[in-house]
């Protein structure tokens, strides 16, 4: 009779050691690792980030989508079968200090709502049956790296409250 083997697992593989040099990340965190907590934000919120050597081609990344303003692509510890990122090319450090750093005006506007229409058109796209998009904010909703970005999740049924 024929041999049967399992199926593959559908999770992701584990991620890579937790001390290596892309792992430790820029401006608070440590790129990669996951925890029930945030990290405090930079001392220069202007500072350079992991996802500004990203935008600028220094570090490679699984990139899904690119236009003038912002940049999605694959997070590389990956908490659902989907898990993608949205980031503006912007530096913006987090969402609650988003009119502070770029301003109030139309072009920020703008932006933010760009990114949201493009998460939504990722989602549509590889999570037909349905997705999340979480914007982490701050050490208590534990945000790692200090460049504001959208998670798109999705690929399984995800569970709900989230925290």
């Amino acid at each position: 009779p024929p041999q049967s083997f399992p199926p593959p697992p559908i999770f992701p593989p584990p991620p890579p050691p937790r001390n290596t040099p892309l792992l430790r990340g820029l401006r608070g965190g440590t790129l990669g690792l996951r925890s029930e907590a945030g990290v405090e934000p930079p001392k220069d919120p202007a500072g350079d980030t992991i996802f500004g050597k990203i935008i600028r081609k220094e570090i490679p990344a699984k990139v899904v989508y690119e236009d003038d303003k912002c940049l999605a692509f694959h997070d590389v510890n990956p908490q659902a079968p989907v898990h993608i990122l949205v980031i503006p090319k912007k530096a913006i450090s987090q969402l609650s200090l988003a009119k502070d750093q770029a301003g109030d005006g139309p072009d920020t506007k703008e932006l933010l709502g760009h990114m949201m229409l493009v998460a939504a058109d990722i989602g549509n796209e590889h999570a037909p049956k349905g997705f999340r998009l979480v914007i982490n904010d701050g050490k208590e909703g534990c945000q790692s790296v200090y460049h504001i970005h959208i998670h798109i999740m999705g690929g399984r049924q995800l569970k709900w409250p989230p925290g």
